[in-house]
C-alpha cells in the first residue's frame, strides 16, 4: 500500500494571518449589522434613561424592505439636522390617522380611531395633538404621509418629536433598538410594545 502524502502543515504565520482575516470579516459583519448608541436626554424615560447604552439592529428594515412595526423603538437621523441621532417610539405608519384628545379629563393617544394602551409613557400627556383635538368636536386627526412614520418619545411632555417637527421619512431610519446593555442593572431586550385599550372611545 502506498503511503498517503501528508498535507504540509501551515506555518504559524499563515495561521495567524487566517485568524486575523477571519476576525476582521466577523468584525465588519457585526459593525455593519449592529451599532451601539448612547441615549442622550430624557425623551424616552421611563423606557430608557439618559446615559444608557443600547445595541441597534441596522439591517432588518434595510434588507427585508419592511417598515418598522408600530411600537418599535428606533434610532434615526433627525430630519432637520441629519448630523444628530434621535431615539423615539413608532406610533403611526403611512396612512395612519393620529390624534391625542381629551377623554375623561385625560389626554389619550388614538390611532385610526382606536385608543392606545400606553403603560410605557411617563405620566399623563398634557396637551392635544393636533391642537384642534383639545375638543372632540373639532378634532381632525393628522394623517401620516406615504413613506413616512410618526414617532414620539415615551416621556411625552418632555419629548421633541413628530408632534413638533413633523413626520419621519423612512430613509432617515438607522435601525431598531434591540437591547439596553449598560449599565448592567438595566440589561434588557427592548420589545415592540403596542396595543389598544379595552375601551376605544
Amino acid at each position: 500500500m502506498a503511503d498517503k502524502k501528508q498535507k504540509p502543515r501551515k506555518s504559524l504565520f499563515q495561521e495567524l494571518l487566517e485568524t486575523l482575516l477571519l476576525t476582521l470579516v466577523l468584525f465588519g459583519v457585526a459593525r455593519f449589522s449592529l451599532q451601539n448608541f448612547k441615549v442622550d436626554g430624557t425623551s424616552m424615560v421611563p423606557s430608557l434613561l439618559s446615559g444608557e447604552y443600547i445595541l441597534v439592529d441596522k439591517i432588518s428594515y434595510r434588507f427585508h424592505g419592511d417598515l418598522p412595526a408600530r411600537g418599535d423603538i428606533i434610532v434615526f437621523k433627525f430630519p432637520q439636522d441629519t448630523s444628530r441621532d434621535f431615539i423615539k417610539r413608532v406610533i403611526g405608519l403611512p396612512g395612519d390617522r393620529i390624534a391625542i384628545k381629551l377623554v375623561g379629563g385625560r389626554y389619550r393617544t388614538y390611532v385610526n380611531g382606536k385608543m392606545l394602551d400606553e403603560p410605557y409613557i411617563n405620566g399623563p400627556i398634557d396637551r392635544a395633538y393636533p391642537d384642534d383635538c383639545a375638543s372632540a368636536k373639532t378634532c381632525t386627526p393628522h394623517v401620516v404621509p406615504p413613506g413616512d412614520l410618526f414617532a414620539m418619545g415615551d416621556n411625552r411632555n418632555a419629548s421633541f418629536d413628530s408632534r413638533m417637527w413633523g413626520d419621519l421619512p423612512k430613509n432617515d431610519i438607522i435601525g431598531r433598538a434591540l437591547i439596553s446593555y449598560w449599565p448592567l442593572s438595566h440589561l434588557a431586550f427592548l420589545p415592540n410594545r403596542y396595543s389598544y385599550a379595552s375601551s376605544h372611545k
